[in-house]
């Protein structure tokens, strides 16, 4: 590692006042699910580039549509399954007094998206309702636990020459301040490519046939080693998702933009990006910053930034899982 590039990045997703973050897990395999609450609300957007996400309530985020705030954010394994862990977030926020006010209820509005894990154990096992509300119990205003940790428990990287070359991804935060403003992510990185670093060397990806080294992904196809027939995972079975946040005040629209500006950040530390990667990247701004919004552009900087330093940092903390043959950045480096 050189020293521009001296891994883990500092900061957390909670570094942005106003945001508790909370992970589960289920028993029996290696999957869970990872919430963000933000329960006075907060203004939210989304960007998503993949082709083939998989979520809820996404299109009440539209920059059109009424509602401008959330109170809470969900990140899941299990795929579609998993889905069904935000019925028990929207249950444990609605009995805490949180949530839109809509004639005599309170409903609170928790945007979701999962990611595919189901190659590791019995697929059948997945976050449910139960492990929604065991995220929020668990959730604290204080640094999140990273690596093998929530939605992150059964993520892996470099699938692009099949899953028995593949290795551990996970859950990675970093964050920044500038200018009096704090920009931070928290990313759940289950890609189909490599995860670089800032100086572009391969920090966890497919490995050789062999197991014993990285096979650099991006190199190996342009020497024609994909080309034809790679044993590529099925569509919709990887997906890189998370949040970014900051402390500025901003409209929903602006959290809209910020969403797509911070997307850049995938393609700084993930290569390739394909096809077959539904990325969703969600945007919070809680406003508890007194400064005035600083020019979306500088923010949208910040939050490209940080959103790759968390990729980076979601493999390094990664611990390997030997029982379903994925190494870690470290386990292989050593």
């Amino acid at each position: 590692m050189t020293p521009a590039d001296t891994l883990p990045y500092p900061g957390t997703l909670t570094d942005v006042a106003g945001l508790a973050v909370g992970h589960a897990a289920m028993a029996g395999r290696p999957t869970g699910c990872t919430v963000v609450l933000c329960p006075e609300g907060a203004a939210a957007g989304v960007a998503q580039r993949g082709g083939a996400p998989g979520t809820r309530e996404t299109d009440l985020l539209r920059p059109e549509n009424a509602v401008a705030v959330v109170h809470g954010l969900l990140l899941t394994g299990g795929s579609a399954f998993g889905l069904d862990a935000a019925s028990g977030v929207v249950r444990w926020l609605a009995r805490q007094g949180h949530g839109l006010a809509v004639g005599p209820a309170r409903v609170p509005i928790v945007p979701a998206a999962v990611l595919f894990d189901l190659w590791l154990g019995d697929p059948a096992i997945h976050p449910d309702a139960a492990c929604g509300e065991a995220a929020c119990a668990a959730a604290s205003a204080a640094a999140p636990a990273q690596g093998n940790q929530g939605a992150g428990r059964g993520a892996s990287v470099g699938k692009l020459f099949g899953i028995a070359r593949a290795m551990k991804g996970g859950v990675g935060c970093a964050s920044l301040r500038a200018g009096g403003f704090t920009v931070a992510a928290l990313m759940v990185v289950n890609a189909i490519g490599d995860v670089l670093g800032g100086d572009g060397r391969v920090l966890a990806g497919a490995r050789t046939p062999d197991g014993q080294a990285l096979q650099g992904t991006a190199t190996a196809l342009q020497r024609g080693e994909g080309a034809g027939a790679p044993v590529l995972p099925p569509a919709a079975s990887a997906t890189t998702i998370g949040v970014v946040a900051t402390d500025a005040p901003l409209s929903k629209l602006q959290a809209h933009q910020l969403a797509g500006l911070a997307s850049h950040g995938l393609a700084r530390a993930i290569d390739p990006l394909t096809l077959h990667d539904g990325d969703t990247l969600f945007a919070l701004a809680t406003g508890r910053a007194p400064e005035p919004a600083p020019d979306l552009s500088t923010l949208g900087a910040l939050g490209a930034e940080v959103v790759a330093r968390a990729i980076r940092n979601a493999v390094w903390h990664a611990e390997a899982l030997p029982a379903h043959g994925l190494p870690a950045a470290r386990s292989l480096a050593a």
